[in-house]
């Protein structure tokens, strides 16, 4: 049990690490002596879980792929029901999204009843900046972090409201942070506005969203949902932490 314990805390440390590692890295990180490292390690590339690469460095293995997606369609599953709530309280589409390296990644949608609707496919992956589950999600991170990941991926003007400085970004992160919501107010598609707000306190760093037009979802929608999505997404934090 030790040892597999160990070897899901390397894992962790090379995730956190961007994916890839050195040896010396994993040893500073983990406190564990390199030889117990190196053995893990190995048994860990044997299994594909884990890739070495010719600089010697490690890697996150092409194995944790199938386990991710097949992670992502239950989480899909487990999570279709709180969404499916939103929409039938709200009457717009519904989705939840995740971190998928530095961009985000929807996971599950509950789609709006009427005609003219917000609609994005699960496994679509869109930079964070111009999104507002990706605000939401940046949002739970140190500052430093989540502008180091938009200066990553860098931010372009998908629409004429767009954040495309980090600066901008740095002061909505805070706003974000104080009211609890983040929003795209036409950031990300012209006269589609989205509330996004953080999953805390669940297993893995997620968001959930209501989105539609903009002459739905107007600024006294927006404040008449929020609560509501708010408690949606603490309900679904203690839903994934009672599966888990």
């Amino acid at each position: 049990m030790q040892s597999l314990d160990r070897a899901f805390a390397l894992l962790e440390i090379m995730a956190d690490a961007g994916g890839e590692i050195s040896l010396s890295q994993l040893a500073d990180s983990s406190g564990l002596p390199l030889p117990t490292i190196h053995r893990l390690i190995r048994t860990l590339v044997d299994n594909g879980y884990v890739r070495q690469l010719p600089s010697r460095r490690y890697a996150l293995g092409p194995r944790l792929i199938g386990l991710g997606e097949s992670a992502s369609r239950m989480l899909g599953t487990w999570a279709r029901p709180h969404l499916a709530h939103l929409v039938e309280e709200l009457g717009e589409t519904a989705n939840l999204a995740m971190l998928d390296g530095d961009k985000v990644v929807y996971v599950a949608q509950v789609p709006s009843p009427h005609a003219m609707r917000m609609f994005t496919e699960v496994g679509r992956r869109v930079l964070p900046h111009s999104a507002g589950v990706g605000k939401a999600l940046l949002a739970q991170l140190p500052d430093n972090e989540a502008l180091s990941t938009v200066r990553r991926t860098g931010m372009p003007a998908a629409t004429d409201r767009t954040i495309t400085t980090p600066e901008t970004f740095a002061r909505e992160m805070a706003r974000i942070r104080d009211t609890g919501y983040a929003i795209d107010d036409g950031e990300q598609e012209v006269g589609v506005r989205c509330l996004a707000v953080p999953v805390q306190g669940g297993p893995a760093m997620m968001a959930i969203s209501i989105s539609g037009p903009e002459a739905r979802v107007s600024w006294d929608f927006v404040d008449r949902a929020a609560p509501l999505v708010q408690r949606v997404a603490l309900s679904l934090a203690g839903d994934l932490n009672n599966r888990t």
